[in-house]
């Protein structure tokens, strides 16, 4: 299930502690997912007791999930199969997707996201945030060709002041992306104003607007360091 929440520009100030503080230029939506299984989920990935190989089991299991409901307009064609008992009609996916990780956090969601369209094309965005500065700069950035009419899904699990997802799908643009949708674990309302108001074309699916950031730009609660997480780097 999703909830999806669209304002004019001089609206959506605030939508309470669990939603987003935003400023929106045009109408688009924030998709809430409320899945029992996603919050199910980011309650392992947030508690500070959960390890290494138990935190990467709780993100491949929220990375399906919100991959899943940011997949719900992919587009499909009719199509036809041979049964054990007939035949049968359906819908299969139809177009090019390209799954865009944010590294490194984002590569933790990848195999996910492939476990449900493992022909997608996969592209990598290397953004370094400065710790002083909270400043994105670019370190690596490889996009599959053509991306013009792709259905293009960023990942990346912490949307946080929005620098670094403001200037990946800057880059996705400026190599000719239309259709982008991004999908994050734990997001701030810092980072949903910023992107809203840069991008307001782009669809975000996340489980959670927390609080707030702290003095070091961390999303309170959140999760911690995601990428240290799963990674064991803490």
């Amino acid at each position: 299930m999703i909830r999806s929440y669209c304002a004019a520009p001089s609206h959506l100030r605030a939508l309470g502690r669990t939603l987003a503080r935003r400023t929106m230029i045009g109408a688009v939506p924030l998709h809430i997912v409320d899945h029992p299984l996603v919050h199910d989920a980011l309650m392992a990935l947030r508690d500070v007791g959960t390890a290494p190989p138990a935190f990467r089991r709780a993100a491949n299991r929220i990375s399906v999930l919100l991959a899943a409901e940011a997949l719900r307009d992919v587009p499909t064609t009719r199509g036809r199969v041979t049964t054990p008992l007939g035949p049968a009609e359906g819908r299969i996916v139809d177009g090019d997707v390209v799954v865009v990780p944010v590294l490194r956090a984002g590569l933790g969601m990848l195999d996910a996201v492939l476990e449900l369209l493992p022909g997608a094309r996969v592209g990598h965005i290397g953004l370094q945030r400065d710790e002083a500065t909270a400043i994105a700069s670019r370190y690596y950035s490889k996009l599959p060709p053509d991306v013009g009419a792709s259905y293009v899904l960023m990942i990346d699990p912490m949307l946080a002041t929005g620098g670094s997802a403001v200037a990946a799908i800057d880059l996705l643009k400026q190599a000719g992306a239309r259709v982008i949708r991004m999908i994050c674990i734990v997001a701030a309302p810092e980072g949903v104003d910023l992107v809203t108001r840069h991008h307001p074309d782009v669809h975000i699916y996340a489980p959670v607007v927390d609080s707030h950031l702290n003095a070091h730009k961390y999303i309170v609660p959140g999760l911690g360091d995601f990428g240290d997480r799963l990674y064991g780097t803490e």
